[in-house]
């Protein structure tokens, strides 16, 4: 089975090998035919402690790691997601 690939932005690193990535989707409304923002945060594995608040990153995911913590940090992105 393919893993999931999400792209995303780090808003928060102080959890140690742990990082939370906002991963925005646009999607349309099923009433009003309008799109939507939608936003979700997810737990990220982050071994090295490498990634800042603020960075681009690709998400992939993998085994559960922790309780929360069900996605890997892959790549920093190079610009807006």
């Amino acid at each position: 089975m393919p893993r999931r690939v999400l792209q995303g932005v780090v808003v928060s690193d102080k959890c140690d090998k742990t990082v939370t990535v906002k991963v925005e989707e646009r999607v349309m409304h099923p009433k009003y035919k309008k799109y939507v923002k939608l936003h979700k945060k997810y737990a990220a594995h982050d071994e090295n402690n490498a990634f800042k608040v603020g960075d681009f990153v690709k998400i992939i995911e993998s085994r559960p790691i922790s309780k929360s913590k069900k996605w890997v940090v892959e790549t920093k992105e190079g610009g807006a997601a």
